[in-house]
């Protein structure tokens, strides 16, 4: 879109902040997702009601189809990632509060496998994806945005699903709303 459309468009509704900074300068394009506030400081500031780890938070609430939970196992359950690298990212969570896979008792170990396998199987059937990023990001310093409880990604890959937006602009792209993902899935799990 030609930049001078764009700032008269955006400073006709008020948002000169999509424009330019107030003192002039010209900065980047902004994509605003003010759904991503709560995400960002209710963890931070210890906002969460009951425990502060969301992991052990979200099963004890029994609300699944909203917390985006798609199957309970005895030891572990397998849940959405509502900030997902890809369209279908699951993660396979221990109901144990425990910061790393060798804290881990063997039944959990076990089932963690039982359930990735499970999710691979799934996400197949109903995505066809042609590839899969799977693993275990364990302690801050590898990347883990929830250092305190372990917890296993499993991401559907794509020929091609990686494109410009993250590099250059910051952004993810997601095709499919979570709610979509969720009901695609959710029946390959209770059978």
């Amino acid at each position: 879109m030609d930049k001078g459309i764009r700032e008269n468009a955006a400073q006709s509704l008020g948002l000169r902040a999509m424009t330019q900074p107030a003192d002039g300068r010209s900065g980047p394009d902004i994509m605003w997702a003010p759904w991503r506030m709560s995400y960002v400081t209710a963890e931070h500031v210890h906002a969460f009601e009951g425990p502060a780890c969301v992991f052990c938070q979200l099963p004890a609430l029994g609300r699944d189809a909203e917390t985006y939970i798609l199957h309970r196992g005895e030891h572990c359950y397998v849940v959405m990632n509502l900030y997902p690298y890809n369209n279908g990212h699951l993660m396979v969570v221990p109901y144990v509060h425990v910061d790393a896979i060798t804290a881990l008792d063997e039944d959990t170990t076990t089932e963690m496998m039982r359930l990735l396998r499970l999710s691979q199987m799934v996400l197949t059937d109903a995505m066809h994806p042609q590839g899969f990023n799977i693993g275990v990001n364990q302690g801050s310093a590898a990347g883990a945005g929830i250092a305190d409880h372990v917890h296993l990604h499993v991401v559907p890959r794509w020929v091609g699903d990686t494109n410009f937006m993250p590099v250059m602009g910051d952004v993810r792209v997601m095709p499919q709303h979570l709610d979509d993902t969720y009901a695609m899935l959710r029946g390959g799990f209770a059978k």
